[in-house]
């Protein structure tokens, strides 16, 4: 079963590294037509407005105006044209800072995952898979995560597995910054090749977010 409540604005206004870090082990949820699914999040990304693979190193644009929004809103984008990625938006508005939810492990509505990717394994191990698993598409761009309505994160207990650090994946610059977190023994994306930081703690607690 799924955590009661909803994370905060405050959860989210913060640097993406801090909040892709506590992320992990909290509930991602989508309540659409087609029922409950959720998962918890156990891979995550972050990128900053300095960074030259952030969609707001350039500054704010139609595609990325969600970016530049309040913290706690979902940035959800195509990638290649194809995928849609779910984002969380981080700091305080016109930062431009955000992070990438990578992989979820399923917990509930499996048989409407299986049903949207049109298979029965390897649901939610990657950010497009996640997105098409839990139904979110464009139309989630802009969304506020906190309302408790549609799709929203719900606070959790902190990983079973030990949380690392890696360098990122599928970017072809600032892949070398070390801001790719995971929990050690989930399905995630891709397993890590070389793990920069090891031992990471959440520092936002269930009571917190309550």
């Amino acid at each position: 079963m799924r955590a009661r409540g909803t994370l905060p604005t405050g959860f989210y206004d913060r640097d993406p590294r801090e909040v892709a870090v506590d992320l992990l082990g909290c509930i991602l949820v989508s309540e659409l037509p087609e029922g409950l699914c959720s998962g918890v999040i156990v891979e995550t990304e972050a990128y900053r407005p300095e960074d030259p693979a952030c969609h707001a190193y350039r500054g704010a644009t139609m595609r990325n105006r969600t970016m530049f929004g309040p913290p706690g809103l979902a940035y959800v984008y195509l990638s290649y044209g194809v995928h849609s990625l779910l984002n969380v938006v981080c700091g305080g508005a016109g930062v431009g800072s955000a992070v990438l939810i990578r992989a979820i492990s399923p917990l509930e509505g499996v048989g409407a995952m299986r049903l949207r990717r049109g298979r029965a394994s390897d649901l939610c191990n990657g950010p497009g898979r996640l997105a098409e698993a839990l139904g979110i598409d464009l139309s989630f761009d802009g969304h506020d995560l906190t309302s408790g309505e549609r799709l929203y994160v719900s606070p959790g207990p902190p990983p079973g597995g030990e949380i690392v650090s890696t360098t990122r994946i599928g970017i072809t610059r600032g892949a070398e910054l070390p801001w790719r977190y995971l929990v050690l023994g989930e399905r995630v994306s891709i397993p890590p090749r070389k793990i920069a930081c090891r031992g990471l703690r959440r520092r936002w607690t269930v009571t917190e977010s309550a």
